[in-house]
């Protein structure tokens, strides 16, 4: 099962309590070179309520407790992510 649909499948929303949420991937480059050359290595899960609203920003590599395989960083060096 995808990380995206156990959070889904457990959601409760901090705020108001309600259980259906959306969650969308992030990627974002860093400081420095990965800034300079658009390198997104940088992938977090942002998880909204679908009724107040309010975002929890989640790292899949803790979620997963390993870090991510390198092939999105090498394809975004060729393709420009």
């Amino acid at each position: 099962m995808r990380i995206e649909d156990m959070i889904m499948n457990k959601f409760t929303c901090s705020r108001c309590g309600h259980t259906e949420c959306k969650v969308k991937e992030v990627a974002m480059s860093g400081t420095g070179l990965s800034k300079v050359f658009d390198i997104e290595h940088n992938h977090y899960l942002f998880v909204s309520c679908t009724h107040c609203g309010i975002v929890e920003v989640y790292d899949p590599d803790v979620l997963r407790g390993h870090k991510s395989g390198k092939l999105g960083t090498v394809m975004d060096i060729l393709f420009g992510g």
